[in-house]
């Protein structure tokens, strides 16, 4: 009882608790695996190229599936779909097991399950995002989604930390561990209480019910300079599919330090978590937001340049701080103004943008190191970033002027 009293507000609630667990496993599984998929991928050819073309076939499904995704998180039982996306993706990793047993030497086959991984997130992303508000009261939301946050962070320090010394001892134990950890997550999502939403009644229109999630967010123009923002930033800055070329050409480790380097961003991450649960953002959050976007290009342009794997580690620590300030200011923006009916829709054209922004970030990333250099690339990316910093302000006038995130109400 007194270990249940000193959690979180949030965490206090079983169902949230139930969930955030199930957010861990998949988190922890997900990442032990691709920090292995990297280095397998980069010793086949040792290709930048190739490292981008894992993104680019992660990324190809959403656009294509997140429509109808949409529509089924806001129809049918999120819960349930969070949990066959989990167990979809444990199938496969245990394919990726199998390829690693069988040597691991055709760059296709990693493509290929790639495009797989890309179809479970499509459909198991926009119903996981919209959980959290049907399993805590309003007044904690802001508070869940930086604990969701962190769960993800967590599993993101940890995971290619302890992928990459399990790799070092014996490839396939990754995988193995990753498939059960994704199962266990699966089963955890099963129980979770499955609530009616208002949205899930007499249906309107097929077409015009697909697209209202893209009608929302036109409508809004501080949902859409947060999300659009986001996109831009990480897509030319963000450098984490760089890291296995960065581990073994330029600063010399082996799978350990790859895993070491991938936990950076997201130490920094979990410590802006840990600080936004016990004192949100107060005002001025579209002005934390540029301010955010600026340092984290200027982080990408250090790390861009060092040689030295500590301030490397310290580059890509003070972007996950300063990325997650962002993220959770655009989370809360989307979840206080978006009615429940609309989340799953919403969620899915929001998790366009960022899939663009991570897989589509990795295959322009590995296009520019593959055309003018590793170090060019990244530095040149960070650069950008702090330009769009600059003029996005402009761009979106009311993003700039938003002052606490709790005044945001339902458009």
């Amino acid at each position: 009882m007194v270990a249940v009293l000193s959690l979180p507000p949030t965490l206090r609630h079983r169902d949230f608790r139930r969930f955030w667990f199930g957010l861990l496993g998949s988190g922890f599984g997900a990442q032990m695996a691709s920090v292995a998929v990297g280095w397998q991928v980069y010793a086949i050819h040792r290709s930048a190229f190739d490292l981008g073309l894992i993104g680019l076939a992660e990324f190809v499904p959403l656009p294509l599936l997140a429509l109808p995704a949409g529509q089924l998180a806001d129809r049918l039982p999120r819960s349930v779909i969070a949990a066959i996306s989990s167990f979809a993706e444990a199938v496969v990793v245990g394919l990726l097991l199998v390829v690693t047993i069988e040597g691991a030497r055709q760059l296709w086959a990693f493509v290929a399950l790639a495009a797989l991984t890309g179809i479970t997130g499509a459909f198991g992303a926009p119903a996981t995002r919209a959980i959290t508000p049907e399993l805590v009261p309003t007044e904690l939301l802001a508070g869940a989604l930086a604990l969701r946050s962190i769960a993800y962070q967590v599993a993101t320090v940890s995971g290619p930390a302890v992928g990459g010394l399990l790799f070092s001892i014996r490839p396939e134990a990754v995988y193995a561990v990753g498939l059960g950890l994704l199962a266990a997550s699966g089963v955890l999502m099963l129980t979770l209480p499955v609530p009616r939403s208002a949205g899930r009644g007499e249906a309107p229109p097929r077409l015009e019910s697909l697209l209202l999630g893209i009608r929302f967010i036109r409508a809004s123009p501080i949902i859409l300079g947060a999300i659009s923002l986001d996109l831009f930033a990480v897509l030319f800055g963000g450098a984490v599919a760089l890291l296995p070329l960065y581990a073994r050409s330029i600063l010399h480790t082996g799978p350990f330090g790859l895993g070491v380097l991938r936990s950076a961003t997201a130490i920094g991450a979990l410590a802006a978590g840990i600080m936004l649960t016990r004192r949100p953002l107060g005002g001025r959050a579209g002005r934390t937001l540029f301010l955010s976007v600026g340092i984290f290009g200027a982080s990408i342009i250090v790390f861009g340049f060092s040689r030295w794997f500590p301030l490397s580690f310290a580059a890509l620590a003070v972007s996950g701080f300063v990325d997650m300030l962002s993220m959770n200011i655009r989370a809360t923006s989307i979840a206080l103004a978006t009615p429940n009916e609309l989340r799953g829709r919403v969620n899915a054209v929001e998790s366009v943008f960022i899939s663009a922004s991570n897989e589509l970030g990795a295959f322009e990333s590995g296009m520019a190191a593959a055309l003018l250099g590793a170090v060019p690339a990244v530095v040149a990316g960070g650069a950008v970033t702090i330009v769009l910093a600059l003029v996005w302000g402009r761009l979106f006038p009311p993003l700039a002027h938003v002052d606490r995130l709790e005044e945001i109400r339902p458009v």
